[in-house]
């Protein structure tokens, strides 16, 4: 079993999940995010549309107390934030899925994922990678999930928290990461040990 990176596969608490809509059906849903989903979000004055009003249409939905600063998601962003609000727009079409509306009514928690998830996803995918990867539509669909404290239909916590650690990219950039660690530090000792037997060598010659 590997251990997930927490910043992407925080550790399921089975005492604090609850029973949650099938994963199949949340796969669906992001993959089926058309043109009217995959807008270019406002900044300054490039894009389309303005990600704190789709934001505030979402607490609206789920019958939720506004919060009363969107800077996050402000048409006053750099243009280093365009592929975290991508992302943001992709993860409210989800969240506004029929199967979680009855999940979400904790106003505090839903603006949390709102700001971290993006946040963490586009440091390794795109919204694009997001809805026509499958694994990626999982990871996202059992991400949301998890930080909902909810647990896919028919899931365990150990289960979930297996699923979501494979797939995590976080995780997998992690590993990369620490092989390429590991490689340079073999090919830094093949290199020392070639250059002592050398040394090794010439000293011999020059006693002969």
């Amino acid at each position: 079993m590997s251990t997930a990176n927490p910043e992407l596969s925080p550790a399921m608490n089975s005492s604090l999940m609850k029973e949650g809509p099938p994963l199949q059906v949340l796969m669906r849903r992001i993959a089926a995010a058309g043109s009217d989903v995959l807008i270019e979000p406002r900044i300054g004055a490039q894009g389309v549309v303005p990600v704190d009003a789709v934001v505030t249409d979402l607490f609206e939905l789920l019958g939720l107390d506004v919060p009363a600063a969107l800077d996050d998601f402000g048409v006053n962003k750099s243009v280093q934030d365009r592929r975290r609000l991508q992302i943001t727009l992709l993860l409210t079409w989800l969240c506004a899925d029929e199967t979680l509306q009855t999940h979400e009514k904790n106003a505090a928690l839903l603006l949390q994922i709102l700001q971290q998830v993006p946040a963490e996803l586009a440091k390794y995918t795109t919204f694009e990678q997001l809805v026509s990867d499958s694994d990626r539509r999982e990871e996202l669909a059992r991400l949301t999930l998890a930080r909902m404290h909810l647990l896919p239909l028919g899931e365990t916590a150990a289960q979930a928290q297996d699923r979501l650690s494979v797939l995590s990219s976080a995780e997998r950039e992690r590993l990369v990461a620490a092989s390429r660690a590991a490689e340079a530090r073999a090919r830094l000792l093949r290199e020392a040990m070639a250059r002592r037997a050398a040394e090794e060598a010439a000293d011999k010659m020059g006693r002969e």
